[in-house]
């Protein structure tokens, strides 16, 4: 049983490892959309943001309903949302790490420059 969870977080974190992917998540977790509108809004050529869809929906991240002749996407598990925003939280805690690092780097060279 665990072996088969961590095989599924691997997975699933694989489905999520590409920045498009990420955008495209974004954009539905602040509602559904259908194909033409993602294009629209992550400035990408159609055959990317469909290639992407696809993995999405292979690893049943992302839903898609046809209305007419158009699909619209939406997220599969609302807990997506928090995902990206921990994710987002601490892509933070590692910049602020990185700038107080380098804030004591550049006190550490302007003291040794007036030593």
């Amino acid at each position: 049983m665990n072996l088969e969870m961590q095989k599924f977080k691997a997975d699933f974190f694989k489905a999520l490892a590409h920045p498009l992917r990420i955008r495209i998540l974004e954009l539905l977790s602040e509602g559904d959309k259908s194909v033409n509108e993602i294009q629209t809004l992550v400035g990408s050529e159609g055959s990317a943001v469909s290639q992407q869809l696809t993995v999405l929906r292979s690893k049943n991240i992302v839903t898609g309903t046809k209305d007419g002749n158009r699909v619209i996407y939406s997220l599969r598990d609302q807990m997506i949302i928090d995902l990206l925003q921990v994710a987002r939280q601490i892509f933070n805690n590692h910049l602020v790490d990185t700038i107080t690092m380098l804030d004591k780097f550049t006190e550490s060279e302007t003291s040794d420059e007036t030593d």
